[in-house]
C-alpha cells in the first residue's frame, strides 16, 4: 500500500475485489469488475458486473445508494469505461451521480479506455487516485488482460497424472487417476474457460463429454447455471477423424473441429458429414499432420471473444502447446498412486536431448485436494531460469 491510501482505502477495496470475484466465472468476455461506494465510513451502495450486456458494477452500486452516491467515494477494481458498449459508460455515471473521489485499483489496458476514464472523471472535478491493491485486481482477469495487452488467450494446461508422471495405462485406461475433489476443480476451471481445447486422440481413445458437470449447488454459488457456463469445445483434427456420434455432441454447446485447409479441400464428403452431424469446421495454418498453436488461439481470440482456455489433452498435444510457449499456467493434479513405465507420459516433447533443453517452471501454489495434490505451476523466464 502506497502513502496516499489509508488502511480504510485498502478495507473497501479489497471488499471491491471480492465483490469482483463472484464474476469471474460468469462475466466472459468482459472483465470481472467489483465497485464500493463508501459515505462518512459506511458502505451506501456496491456491485459487481454479474454477465456481459449487463449493467457494469459502478451502475449497479450507484442504483443501490441512489442519492447517497452524491459526494461519496467508489473504490472500483478497473477503471471506469468511457466509451458506449452495450452499456453506457461508467465513468459518465459516477460524474452524474456527484461522486466526489474514485479509487481505481489499475487501469484498463483496453484501448477503448486506457486512460480516458480517469481523465474523464478528472476533467469534471473527481479526485481520482490510480494503483490500489493493483496486483490482486489483475488476478481477477488474466484473459482480459492478456488479450488486451498481448492479443491472445490466457492458457491453462492441466494434466491429472500418477506420482510417476503418468496419465493413462498402455491399453489407455485413465477413468480415474485422480479422486472427486481433484474432478470438481477440474470441471471449475472449465466453467471459468471461454473454450477447452483437445486432441483427436483424446476423442478417440475416451470419447469424452468435455463439458461442465457440476452439482447445482456449486453452480449456484459460481452464480451459473448448467446451460450457460458451457465452454466451447475445440478438437485438433487434421485428418478429420471425428467420429460422428462422438458423445460431445450430445451435450450442451458448441463443438468445432480445428483442421487444415488441405484436408477440407481433400475430404469434401467428409466435410459435409461432419456438419450435418453437428460439428463446425475451421481451417487454421499447418505443417504436415500439425496444426500450427498460435493460428488456433488467433481464432479462437479474435473470431470467438474468447479470453480464457483450457487444455486437456494427450502428451502429443500437451507437449506441442508447452514447446509453443504459449501455456501461461500448467495446472497439475497428481493423485498418490504408481502406474509403471509402460503407462502413458504427460507430455511427448520433441528434440530434449540435454539437460539444457529442460524446461523450468516456479510453483505458484500447491493445495491438497481429498487425497490428491493440485500444484499450479508458471514457466519462468529466461532471466529467472538464468539466475538459478
Amino acid at each position: 500500500m502506497t502513502e496516499r491510501f489509508s488502511e480504510e482505502d485498502e478495507r473497501f477495496m479489497q471488499l471491491a475485489i471480492d465483490l469482483a470475484g463472484k464474476g469471474i466465472y460468469s462475466t466472459k468476455p468482459n472483465p470481472a469488475v467489483g465497485c464500493i461506494l463508501v459515505k462518512n465510513g459506511s458502505i451506501v451502495g456496491q456491485g459487481w458486473h454479474r454477465k456481459a450486456g449487463l449493467p457494469h458494477a459502478e451502475r449497479v452500486a450507484l442504483a443501490e445508494a441512489g442519492d447517497e452516491a452524491q459526494g461519496s467515494t467508489a473504490y472500483v477494481t478497473l477503471e471506469p469505461c468511457s466509451h458506449h458498449g452495450r452499456t453506457p459508460p461508467c465513468a459518465d455515471g459516477l460524474i452524474e451521480a456527484g461522486v466526489a473521489r474514485v479509487v481505481v485499483a489499475m487501469r484498463d489496458p483496453n484501448p477503448l479506455v486506457a486512460g480516458s476514464g480517469i481523465e474523464r472523471m478528472q476533467q469534471a472535478g473527481i479526485a481520482v487516485e490510480v494503483g490500489l491493491l493493483s496486483e490482486q485486481a489483475r488476478e481477477l482477469n488474466p484473459g482480459f488482460i492478456q488479450m488486451m495487452e498481448k492479443q491472445r488467450p490466457f492458457v491453462r494446461l492441466k494434466m491429472a497424472s500418477s506420482l510417476d508422471g503418468r496419465t493413462a495405462m498402455a491399453n489407455g485406461e485413465s477413468q480415474w487417476i485422480t479422486g472427486p475433489e481433484a474432478r470438481i476443480e477440474v470441471h471449475k476451471l472449465r466453467a471459468r474457460s471461454g473454450a477447452i481445447v483437445t486432441g483427436i486422440g483424446t476423442v478417440l481413445a475416451d470419447d469424452p463429454s468435455m463439458n461442465v458437470r457440476l452439482p447445482e449447488a456449486v453452480l449456484a454459488e459460481m452464480n451459473l447455471d448448467e446451460r450457460s457456463c458451457q465452454p466451447l469445445r475445440v478438437v485438433l483434427d487434421p485428418n478429420l477423424s471425428m467420429p460422428l456420434d462422438a458423445k460431445m455432441l450430445s451435450c450442451p454447446g458448441r463443438t468445432v473441429l480445428m483442421t487444415s485447409k488441405e484436408t477440407i479441400e481433400r475430404d469434401l464428403g467428409q466435410v459435409e458429414a461432419l456438419i450435418e452431424a453437428g460439428y463446425e469446421l475451421v481451417a487454421v495454418s499447418s505443417e504436415e499432420d500439425r496444426l500450427d498453436i498460435g493460428s488456433v488461439l488467433d481464432y479462437l481470440a479474435q473470431e470467438e471473444e474468447i479470453r480464457e482456455v483450457m487444455v486437456e489433452s494427450g502428451a502429443i498435444v500437451a507437449g506441442a502447446f508447452i514447446q509453443s510457449g504459449t501455456v501461461d499456467e500448467l495446472h497439475s493434479f497428481i493423485a498418490p498412486v504408481l502406474m509403471g513405465h509402460q503407462a502413458k507420459p504427460m507430455f511427448v516433447l520433441p528434440g530434449m536431448e540435454s539437460m539444457e533443453d529442460k524446461l523450468s517452471y516456479r510453483i505458484e501454489s500447491i493445495n491438497r485436494l481429498g487425497e490428491d495434490v493440485h500444484m499450479i505451476l508458471i514457466p519462468k523466464t529466461d532471466q529467472e531460469t538464468n539466475q538459478a
